[in-house]
Order: structure tokens, then sequence, then C-alpha cells
């Protein structure tokens, strides 16, 4: 990869190193408008039309399971899933430390207690050894997040759910189209929960699904969906909610479906081109290591670690605004779930100060370290519509972070300079 000779920092007034555009999100399609204009016309807007029904048989196929079902967001997915797969109110469920706060929040939500446990520094995923040390009599499940651009070690978290009878339900929100031994994500545990949220891979503004391989399952959470019917038009004789998806979502999902396959292969060539830049130009910044029984990896976001003692003083923060400047522009993670300020687990609207505080975990005293340091300290993240973009685009990608790089001891002289101008503006006032 040709490198052009590092100038000023734009963070500095120079020119931005990057000046192709970042691809738009998200995509759509003619097919998409012909379908949307009949199911208009036709009348039938909801209550698992056709499209609908296409999609589950296409997406159960593209996921590698038997049934999927389609439900209102990706939250009430995991709520039913988990339901479906047995969790009872009072029952222990293990989630990582981080995560979006609905992976935790449906199972508080159906009267689990959950138990927050460390993750792997590296993939930012649940830790299987920190799921061993956090299992009670009282636990009953597992939920592993395959987060941002990585797959939790399933082989190790699989073994331990035999080993205690315990059930997984995987967190599949950012990886529509993953593969762990060519094993789709979300057919490896008893269900797999998918979100088509805005922001997600796979869209249609809102909407989820479960996957799974147990008509057990399939049948519980589509009465628990589809107000206590079963899939066979009968009553289910079930306690069931509304959580139906749209026609009109139903539409957008299938036409992403058809251009899926196409993006998740050009995010690989992309991802592993900039993984490979890095790696030629050294510096604090890397790829995250890919675990080679993942034969698939699709992304939500591409993961970096940023190393601080190869950052000549510069903090996360102060290289992420130098990075931004010149126009790649990276994410943190999630906070903690147990410090993110939009789920106040100590609200009086929340279930948390309603339980018995011997039977559940202590969140304001918790601690893990690995995820505190990832949020804090090493964790980057690249958003995955920047992965669609062309070769030249991420070549400039690389050409950024070169010039940062060089350029450290200026960033961080920048970056504190333009700090104490703010916190003097703020004592003057």
């Amino acid at each position: 990869m040709k490198m052009m000779k590092a100038d000023e920092l734009a963070l500095a007034g120079g020119k931005p190193a990057v000046t192709l555009k970042c691809p738009r999100w998200p995509v759509s399609g003619r097919q998409e408008l012909v379908w949307m204009e009949k199911v208009v016309r036709s009348g039938k807007w909801s209550w698992l039309g056709p499209h609908e029904r296409a999609f589950c048989e296409e997406y159960a196929r593209f996921i590698g399971s038997k049934y999927c079902v389609c439900l209102a967001n990706g939250t009430v997915t995991i709520q039913c899933a988990l339901q479906a797969v047995g969790m009872k109110p009072g029952d222990e469920v293990i989630v990582p430390g981080l995560t979006w706060v609905a992976t935790a929040q449906a199972a508080l939500d159906i009267g689990a207690n959950v138990v927050l446990v460390d993750i792997d520094p590296e993939t930012l995923c649940i830790d299987p050894a920190a799921i061993e040390k956090a299992i009670t009599r009282k636990t009953k499940a597992i939920i592993p997040v395959h987060l941002y651009g990585c797959m939790c070690d399933m082989d190790a978290i699989m073994k331990i759910a035999h080993r205690h009878k315990l059930k997984v339900v995987e967190d599949v929100a950012h990886q529509h189209g993953s593969r762990w031994r060519n094993r789709g994500a979300g057919a490896i545990g008893n269900a797999g929960s998918f979100s088509f949220q805005q922001s997600k891979p796979l869209t249609c503004g809102e909407g989820g699904a479960v996957t799974c391989n147990d008509k057990a399952v399939y049948d519980t959470i589509f009465a628990l969906k589809q107000v206590g019917w079963g899939p066979d038009g009968k009553p289910a004789n079930r306690y069931g909610h509304n959580y139906s998806m749209t026609e009109m979502q139903a539409v957008l999902l299938r036409g992403g479906l058809q251009r899926l396959t196409r993006q998740i292969a050009l995010r690989e060539d992309n991802a592993q081109c900039l993984a490979a830049g890095l790696q030629k130009i050294g510096g604090p910044l890397r790829a995250v290591r890919r675990d080679p029984r993942i034969t698939r990896q699709a992304y939500y976001a591409m993961t970096f670690v940023f190393d601080p003692s190869l950052a000549d003083g510069v903090t996360k923060a102060e290289y992420a605004k130098a990075l931004a400047a010149e126009g790649c522009a990276m994410g943190g993670t999630y906070a903690a779930v147990y410090k993110n300020s939009l789920l106040n687990l100590y609200d009086t609207t929340s279930p948390v100060p309603f339980r018995d505080r011997k039977t559940i975990q202590n969140y304001r005293a918790l601690k893990l370290p690995n995820v505190e340091k990832a949020v804090n300290e090493t964790a980057l993240v690249m958003s995955h519509p920047q992965l669609l973009g062309t070769r030249g685009y991420m070549t400039q990608w690389v050409q950024a972070i070169a010039k940062v790089n060089d350029h450290l001891g200026q960033v961080k002289a920048l970056c504190r300079k333009q700090a104490d101008g703010k916190k003097g503006q703020s004592d003057k006032c």
C-alpha cells in the first residue's frame, strides 16, 4: 500500500487526509419500491403477511437455522427467546458487562436476575472463564453477545453450557451472517436474537427476529409474539403479547437480504486491507486479532485496540479526536452496562430496587477491569458503512492514521491546549 508523505495535522489547520466520502446508510433498491407499492395497494399491512413469511424462510436458510420468527424489535426478541428456553422469574442469566443496555434490560424485564461478568480484553466479547466463575445453582442461561466485529468463543461457551445444563441465547444484533466453524451465529445456541434497527447491517428501521432449531422454542416464541396464536393459526393456550412486524418492514428486510452476502464480503475484504495497512505502519492502533475458527465475519463495526504505551502520552480520546479531524471518525464502545447513564438500574422505573438485594448483584459496587479498561483506554470501533467504501477510501484511512502516528507529540500538545482553554472559559463563567 503506497503511503503519502504526512503533512500538517488537520487538528492544527491542515488538510484532512481522508477526502473521499463515507458510503451512505441505509441502502435501498428498486425491488423494495416495487414490492412496497404492491403491499400498500393490497391493504395487507401486518399480521404475518406473505412478505414476512417469505423473509422468515429466507433468513432461516441464510443463518442455517430451522426456524425464524420476526418481532417488533431486538429487545423483545431477547425477552421472548429467554422465556421460550425456560427462564423464569428469579433465575439467573449471565451477561457480559460490555453490551448495549437492552441485553441486560430484556432479561430484567422478564424477572430474571442479571449477573454481569467480564470480557475478553482482545475481542470485547464475554470471557468464558468469567462465565464459569459466575455460575451458581440459580444460573439457568448465558447470553453471549457477538460484539462489534468479533464473535464469542462458542466452543468454550457451549462446553460450559452442556456441562452445567444451561441454555444459550446468542445476542446476534451485530453479526448478521457471521459463521463459527461454518455454523451461523444465531444457530449455535438454543436461540439467536437479531436486531434490525436502523444502524444494523440488515435493517428495516426497527424490528427483530429470533432463530432456533427446536420446534417447541419456535412455537413458544410465535405465541408470545402473536398474542397467543400458534403457527398453525389456532390458539396456543399461552400468555402472549403483540410484538408484530409490518409487511412494509418485511419488504425492506427481503431487499436488504439480497444485498447482504455481497456487503459482508466487501466489509471482510476492506477490514483485512485495513488490518494489513495498520500492521505495516505500526504505531498504537491495530485491528483486533481474528479467531481462525471464524469462517465468515460480519461487521456491525470493526474493532481496534489502542495501546497507550505506544502513543507517546496521547490518550485514546485525544487520538480519536485527531483521527476524526483527518476524516476517519472512530467511536468508543458502549459504556459499561452497570455505569451506563441511559440505564439507571436503581431508578424507580427499574425492577432492580424492587428485588431482594440479597439475591441480586450489587451493580453500584461492581467493577469489571477488562470492561473498564476497554471503555476508557483501549477500544475503538469503525462503523460498518465505512467498510463499504472503495479501496481508495481504505488507503486514505491508513494514510490518515499514519499521519496522526507521525505527529503524536503535536496531537498531545494541541489537545491539552484546547482542554486548558475550555477549562479557562469555564472558570470565567
